[in-house]
């Protein structure tokens, strides 16, 4: 069934899904900011995004071990960026994510590398295979940063109760 679409379609249909996802995250995390954050909104979207695996039933987007430890890899350090935009402030005795200018360009400029790593990429590897490299990669990216909002989010909420009196 796969193999009857050429390479072509699947690499304009993924990257005009990853734009269309990477605006759609831009959005989300804008709305986000304007609402308090909690312990659910922040540990749900990993899990969400854990269904994702079941791509790997179908032999078409298996990936070597190499490849999984490379994607991981770039996924682990593109993570480090979005921690470091990712800061929480009290605002009206609640936790809000604050809004960072930098982390929506952060976010473009992790989506142009990502478009510009799979249209190079797309001529070496399966589109398949890449498509679960950069599914590994979105994994690999969005775990840490997201452990790392939690003990922040933690951390905070903890100061906040022995600051406030009662």
């Amino acid at each position: 069934m796969f193999n009857e679409i050429p390479s072509e379609v699947y690499l304009a249909i993924t990257t005009v899904g990853a734009i269309i996802m990477g605006v759609l995250a831009m959005f989300v995390r804008s709305r986000a900011a304007k609402k308090p954050a909690s312990v659910k909104k922040i540990l749900l979207p990993p899990l969400f995004m854990s269904t994702g695996a079941l791509m790997f039933i179908f032999p078409f987007f298996r990936v070597a071990p190499a490849q999984i430890a490379e994607a991981l890899a770039a996924g682990i350090v593109f993570s480090i960026v979005l921690i470091w935009t990712s800061k929480f402030e009290v605002k009206k005795g609640e936790i809000y994510l604050k809004q960072s200018k930098a982390f929506l360009y952060i976010l473009i400029g992790l989506l142009l590398v990502r478009i510009a790593a799979k249209v190079i990429l797309s001529s070496t590897i399966d589109v398949g295979e890449l498509a679960g490299m950069f599914w590994i990669l979105a994994f690999g990216m969005i775990i840490p940063w997201r452990i790392a909002m939690y003990y922040q989010y933690k951390n905070l909420q903890e100061k906040h109760k022995s600051a406030v009196p009662g």
